[in-house]
């Protein structure tokens, strides 16, 4: 299985309000609760308006779709990872699985990761 890596820096934060995200900007996830907006975005996009927020986030997406049927993809990776004390934040989408850690950790992720057989790009 192919991991590609983001090649930027990453930032976790809150808004207020969904008025305070830039849809335009080329990479970010969005989530809304009962609680909260959730937004993760390239650190350089990273709103003013931010209520709270931690950069110092890399990425990495699994290639291809995967589908639905697929059983414990997320799990394995997030197993190997904690096996070597990394922590994780994942984020789904429609086509895949996006894991960030924190900078510091992503090149003994990336070690981890091929060293578990999968294919970095």
């Amino acid at each position: 299985m192919e991991i590609k890596k983001l090649d930027y820096s990453l930032t976790v934060c809150k808004v207020a309000s969904e008025l305070d995200i830039d849809l335009n900007k080329e990479f970010y996830f969005i989530g809304k609760t009962d609680e909260e907006y959730s937004l993760v975005c390239i650190t350089e996009d990273t709103p003013i308006n931010t209520t709270e927020r931690d950069d110092g986030w890399k990425g990495f997406r699994i290639q291809g779709v995967l589908d639905f049927s697929l059983i414990g993809i997320l799990s394995k990776l997030s197993c190997i990872l904690a096996d070597n004390k990394i922590g994780i934040f994942a984020v789904s989408t429609f086509n895949t699985d996006y894991i960030l850690v924190k900078e510091e950790n992503f090149d003994r992720t990336l070690k981890a990761l091929v060293s578990a057989g999968y294919d970095i790009v």
